[in-house]
């Protein structure tokens, strides 16, 4: 059997891959590219963290070398395996003025505990059928730069909201990233659907996408609901352009004409779990610690603490009256 295994072709050892993926891991898109140093892509990070535009998210600065080559992180690279997983589910927030929101991607368990394991039992595949295939995987929590990769990949395209975005599933999709020292067929990147549209742009509260394809992290709601510090106020005037978010934003995404082509995800962990959209903004101003804890174990909410949820929600009631 391991002979037989070991004499796969690249292009077979890629299809393996792909229906193993697709098939029993359950992903919706798998994508390879070549590890090599991301020139381009590089620069422009680089010059964003120059620019300051990730704030206090000091660990961007760090690895910089790694998040270029991923051949830093393992030095037989020769591929990236990129997946994706869709987590739209066909749910709205209440549209009336006292009811909290809280970004899709966190209404229901934490993907970060759903896609590893996942990319665990693909790294375990690929030693049936290379023993020595090594790898390393990551989703959103190592030096790697997953957008750009996904681009490579195949995947989707960068919309100007800077998020990932497919022409079948919209830009609804978590990402992960394997880098292996197998060789696959790498993809092509697809073309740039995004065209002279700017509805993402103009419909920014914040104005934090300041240009196309440029992101400035400070002025976004995701960034000040869930990163900022949680003993630090909402800064004065920003309650009025909350418009009730407590935890991300979704705007970019809701207004993106791609997103009309989403579909549910199959995925039961995504599913909203119980009350996430019933909150009201009194419910997040006055919760406590311990129902907060309850409420949101095991949920990315659990990112902000509970003194930041609140906050975000003494902010967003206070726009009202501004």
């Amino acid at each position: 059997m391991n002979s037989t295994r070991s004499i796969l072709s690249q292009s077979d050892l890629t299809q393996a891959v792909r229906t193993y993926t697709l098939g029993p891991l359950g992903f919706d898109r798998v994508g390879f590219a070549t590890a090599e140093r991301i020139e381009k892509e590089g620069a422009r990070y680089l010059e964003w963290i120059a620019d300051g535009r990730h704030g206090s998210m000091g660990w961007m600065e760090r690895n910089a070398e790694r998040r270029i080559d991923v051949r830093e992180i393992l030095p037989s690279a020769r591929s990236v395996i990129v997946v994706a997983r869709n987590y739209f589910t066909p749910h709205r927030h209440r549209d009336s003025p006292e009811h909290a929101k809280i970004s899709r991607y966190a209404w229901g368990r934490d993907y970060h505990n759903v896609l590893p394991k996942k990319l665990k039992q693909l790294h375990r595949y690929l030693e049936t059928l290379r023993p020595e295939a090594e790898s390393r995987w990551y989703v959103d929590t190592g030096p790697v730069m997953e957008k750009a990769w996904a681009v490579r990949a195949g995947i989707g395209w960068m919309g100007k909201h800077t998020n990932v975005i497919t022409r079948d599933l919209g830009s609804w999709i978590f990402l992960g990233v394997l880098i292996s020292s197998l060789e696959f067929d790498a993809g092509t990147p697809i073309a740039d659907y995004c065209g002279s549209c700017t509805r993402c742009i103009d419909a920014c509260p914040t104005d934090a996408i300041t240009a196309p394809y440029q992101l400035d992290a400070t002025r976004c709601l995701s960034y000040i609901t869930i990163e900022e510090r949680p003993k630090d106020p909402i800064p004065q005037g920003l309650g009025a352009q909350m418009e009730n978010w407590v935890f991300g934003c979704d705007i970019c995404q809701d207004v993106c004409p791609w997103n009309r082509f989403e579909e549910p995800t199959t995925e039961e962990a995504f599913q909203p779990r119980s009350g996430v959209l019933d909150l009201t903004l009194d419910d997040v101003k006055n919760m406590s610690d311990e129902e907060f804890n309850e409420r949101f174990t095991g949920s990315p909410v659990r990112r902000s603490t509970a003194d930041g949820f609140r906050r975000n929600g003494r902010g967003a009631q206070d726009g009202h009256s501004a």
